[in-house]
């Protein structure tokens, strides 16, 4: 960068006072040293300034817009966010990998859940089959054995997610005004043990079947 320019604003040399005009006097010498000191600051502080100014900039670029930068959706349907992703977001294989039927009951239950207070996010949706057998083998080494496993993680042969069938919504509020109401889009809890796990198990309006105790009486 340049300095400033001091030369005045139309280009025209700054009159000086005769006193200073004058070289080798010790007045000019006394406010030389002064005025050299005085402009040394001003330009440290200009400086720190355009510093200032330049983190605020580099601040405001890590803000809201290096979202652009997030990692991109896993192909393999694993959902990074906590909170899940809208069942609108066909971008995101889990989503865009339902069965089409189900996609559109999920949605219209998502629309009318929102019109009464009621946010709905897809914490699960489809999953490939190499996800779905990492998931179960996480299951085991956390329960002990495959049986036990199989109550909450079934393997990929057996899973509703790997064939685009299942959705696991959030949070519980909106898994518990589904419950309550989807039936009215052939939506259902499948399992007794999670509140979360929906599929379409009805004609639209029609009733729910009891809910099966854990994924293992599913087969």
């Amino acid at each position: 960068m340049n300095p400033p320019d001091r030369s005045g604003t139309h280009g025209r040399r700054r009159r000086i006072s005769k006193t200073y005009a004058k070289r080798n006097t010790l007045s000019q010498r006394a406010f030389g040293w002064i005025g050299g000191m005085f402009a040394h600051r001003i330009t440290a502080i200009a400086a720190m300034t355009l510093l200032g100014v330049s983190l605020t900039l580099t601040a405001c670029a890590d803000g809201p817009a290096s979202l652009a930068d997030a990692p991109a959706p896993k192909g393999d349907g694993r959902i990074s966010d906590a909170r899940g992703i809208s069942p609108f977001d066909t971008g995101h294989p889990a989503i865009r990998n339902l069965d089409q039927d189900l996609l559109r009951a999920v949605r219209k239950a998502a629309d009318k859940a929102r019109r009464q207070g009621v946010e709905m996010f897809v914490t699960s949706g489809w999953r490939s089959v190499e996800y779905q057998r990492s998931l179960q083998e996480r299951a085991v080494a956390r329960y002990g054995s495959r049986e036990q496993a199989e109550r909450f993680v079934l393997s990929p042969e057996k899973s509703a997610h790997v064939r685009g069938e299942a959705v696991d919504i959030g949070p519980t509020d909106a898994d518990d005004w589904l419950i309550r109401n989807g039936a009215e889009f052939g939506l259902c809890q499948i399992y007794a043990n999670e509140m979360w796990h929906f599929e379409l198990a009805t004609r639209p309006g029609g009733e729910c079947p009891p809910p099966k105790p854990d994924a293992s009486a599913a087969h």
